[in-house]
C-alpha cells in the first residue's frame, strides 16, 4: 500500500516514517513543507517525498496513493487561528482531495476530548474543536476512515501494549508517540478499526489484539 504520511516531520510523523521504512508491506511518501526536509527523512529510510502545504493546494500530493495517515499539527506553540488552518482545515482539504482522486483509506489522528470540546479546559477548547470538526468532515465523507483519539502523548520509548475502546472509562496515565504511530499503521488493514473512532492509551494489551477487539 502506498501511504501518504502527512505531518511526516513531526513527533508522531517520524515515527511513522521509521516504521513504514522498515516495512515490506507500505511504500511511505512523506509530505514535507521544505525540500531540505527530505534528506533528514531520508535517514530513516524514505527515499520519496512530496512537498506540499496544509495552508495551500495539497491535491497533487494524495495522487497515486492507496492511503492517508494525517498525523499533522499546528503545535502547541501557534494560535487558534493556525490551529484553524492546519488541524481543521488542512485536515477537511486532504479529506475532498482524497475523495477526488480515489484514495479511500485514511487514519486521522486526533485526540481525546474532540467528541466533547465544551467541557475540555478553557485554553484547549479551540483545539478540541478544531479536531472535532475535522473529525465530523472525515466521518461524514465517502471514505474508508479510522480515528485514533490518544490521550496525553509523551516522547517514551514505545511499550507496544495499549487499552483501547470507542470510550475510555479511565483517562489516567499516557501514551508514548511511538506507539501512537504504531497504531496509525496497524489500522490500515485492520478491518475491525474500519469506520470507527477510538480512545486509547499504554495499557497491558498487545497493539494488534487490542485494536482486533474494537
Amino acid at each position: 500500500m502506498k501511504v501518504l504520511v502527512v505531518g511526516a516531520n513531526g513527533g508522531t510523523g517520524r515515527h511513522i516514517l521509521e516504521m513504514l521504512g522498515k516495512s515490506n508491506d507500505h511504500q511511505a511518501v512523506a509530505m514535507i513543507r521544505e525540500i531540505t526536509q527530505s534528506a533528514e527523512l531520508e535517514k530513516l529510510g524514505i527515499s520519496e517525498t512530496v512537498l506540499a502545504d496544509l495552508e495551500n493546494e495539497v491535491d497533487h500530493a494524495v495522487e497515486g496513493c492507496d492511503a492517508i495517515l494525517f498525523a499533522a499539527g499546528s503545535g502547541s506553540k501557534t494560535g487558534p487561528e493556525k490551529t484553524v488552518s492546519v488541524d481543521q482545515e488542512g485536515a477537511i482539504k486532504l479529506v475532498k482531495a482524497a475523495e477526488k482522486h480515489g484514495v479511500d483509506r485514511f487514519v486521522m489522528l486526533s485526540t481525546v476530548g474532540a467528541d466533547d470540546p465544551d467541557y475540555g479546559p478553557d485554553s484547549m477548547k479551540h483545539y478540541f474543536k478544531a479536531k472535532k470538526k475535522a473529525d465530523d468532515a472525515l466521518r461524514e465523507s465517502s471514505l474508508t476512515y479510522t480515528i485514533v483519539k490518544p490521550g496525553r502523548l509523551s516522547y517514551d520509548t514505545g511499550t507496544g501494549k495499549i487499552r483501547a475502546a470507542v470510550k475510555l472509562d479511565d483517562y489516567s496515565g499516557e501514551i508514548p508517540r511511538e506507539d501512537v504511530a504504531k497504531v496509525m499503521i496497524e489500522s490500515l488493514t485492520l478491518e475491525s478499526t474500519y469506520g470507527k473512532a477510538f480512545e486509547f492509551l499504554s495499557g497491558d494489551t498487545d497493539i494488534v489484539e487490542a485494536l482486533k477487539s474494537l
